[in-house]
């Protein structure tokens, strides 16, 4: 919420992000939207379960938190079977 205590609208969280991210020294393109991409990318490669990442991010299908998982090249289901 602003100082006023009326919501953010969108062009104010921009540069909101924007600031932020030129203080941290990220010299990318940044927005909310990547941010947002961000944190749950992270939290889901570090573990996180996917339900408590969808409902953080206000997803109300699991279908739109699951496109946030990435499969990497050396990634296998068999990793995971005992030897």
């Amino acid at each position: 919420r602003s100082k006023n205590g009326k919501p953010l609208d969108r062009i104010r969280v921009f540069r909101i992000v924007k600031a932020a991210a030129q203080r941290a020294g990220i010299n990318e393109n940044v927005s909310p939207h990547w941010l947002r991409h961000a944190h749950a990318s992270h939290s889901l490669d570090r573990g996180a379960p996917l339900h408590l990442t969808q409902r953080t991010l206000g997803h109300s299908r699991i279908g739109t938190t699951e496109r946030y998982l990435h499969v990497r090249p050396n990634d296998s289901s068999a990793m995971y079977l005992p030897e």
